[in-house]
Formats: C-alpha cells, sequence, structure tokens
C-alpha cells in the first residue's frame, strides 16, 4: 500500500513516470468533482470551530483563516461563512506580519505557528476527513495497494516544518496510512 504526495505544477507525465500505474488525484480547490471536497477551501458547512463551543465554519480554511490575528488585524469571523472557496485568504501584504492565531474567537492567547497548526488546523481537517468525505477516503484506500498519488501544492507533511504550509494531501496520505500526526503542541523550549 502507498499513498503519496506530489506538486499539483508537475508535468502529469512526470508524475506517471514516477509512480507507474498510481491513480493520480488532485485534491486541490482546483479539482474536478467529487475529490474537490478534500480541499480546506470546500465548504462542508459546520465544522467546529476549536476553542469556541457552539460555532461552526463552512471549511477548514475559514477556520484557519479566522483566527489568524496580525499586527494590524485581529480574528476574522466573517471568515466562517465563506462559502465561494474564494476570498478567504488574509495576507500580511495587507494586514502586517502575523503575530500568531487566537485560541478561539474570543480566546486571551495567541498560539505560535506550529502550535496552532497542532491545535487548530490538524483536528479541524481530521474532523472533515472523519464526518465529512469518509465516502472519498474509502476510495482513495481502495486504490491503494496499487499505489494513490495526490496532488497539492505544497508536498510538506511535517507540522513541525515551518518553512512552507502544510500540506492537505499530505495529511489525507496520514490519515489512510495511519500516521497522523501529533495534535500535541511541542514543548516550550
Amino acid at each position: 500500500m502507498f499513498v503519496r504526495v506530489a506538486s499539483r505544477r508537475r508535468k502529469p507525465e512526470s508524475v506517471q513516470a514516477e509512480f507507474p500505474g498510481a491513480t493520480v488525484l488532485d485534491v486541490t480547490s482546483r479539482a474536478a468533482e467529487p475529490w474537490v471536497r478534500l480541499s480546506p477551501f470546500f465548504p462542508h458547512g459546520d465544522i467546529p470551530v476549536p476553542f469556541t463551543p457552539g460555532t461552526v465554519s463552512a471549511s477548514v480554511e475559514g477556520v484557519w483563516q479566522a483566527l489568524k490575528v496580525f499586527e494590524q488585524a485581529d480574528v476574522d469571523p466573517a471568515k466562517l461563512t465563506v462559502t465561494s472557496m474564494t476570498g478567504l485568504k488574509r495576507t500580511v501584504r495587507r494586514f502586517g506580519p502575523v503575530r500568531g492565531h487566537r485560541a478561539g474567537l474570543h480566546g486571551q492567547e495567541l498560539l505560535p505557528y506550529e502550535t496552532a497548526r497542532r491545535l487548530i488546523y490538524l483536528p479541524t481537517y481530521r474532523w472533515v476527513l472523519e464526518h465529512r468525505t469518509t465516502d472519498l477516503i474509502d476510495q482513495i484506500r481502495q486504490h491503494a495497494d496499487e499505489g494513490v498519488v495526490l496532488l497539492d501544492y505544497t508536498t510538506n507533511n511535517d507540522p513541525a516544518d515551518p518553512t512552507s504550509p502544510l500540506s492537505h494531501a499530505a495529511l489525507i496520505a496520514h490519515h489512510i496510512t495511519g500516521t497522523w500526526p501529533s495534535e500535541q503542541p511541542p514543548a516550550p523550549a
């Protein structure tokens, strides 16, 4: 069984040459149905927002962006209601440097990047895999014996690696292979 991640930016021939016979699936926000449903931007709805009981989001990305705090802007609850898969990103160009992610919409604590990945992003995306896309996960598992390659814009599979965005395709691979990353925050230095 293997589930690998490759860059969507690679030529299809290159991916096929590296993984002959594997099923190649685009799981980005630009993918076709039904695989686009694995994108963190997809508006599944009713996704619980960590540290904010009773509050839900349309998408995983909506949670991530809503709880992000910048030098010039605090949380943005409006991101939780975005269902268009566009207009979700909040950028340093517009709001200044990121200070962290708030532990809930009304929380006082600002979480550093890796801690936010582990306490916000990982459980939120895992919830979607377990409650909204089980049919797709089952289909990927059926092909895993022959090999599956999931295409994503990034291939970073390590929540502790801040040098590039975390790949949701890598999280799908972790989920299927039973190697889900720890959701425990790093020990203080």
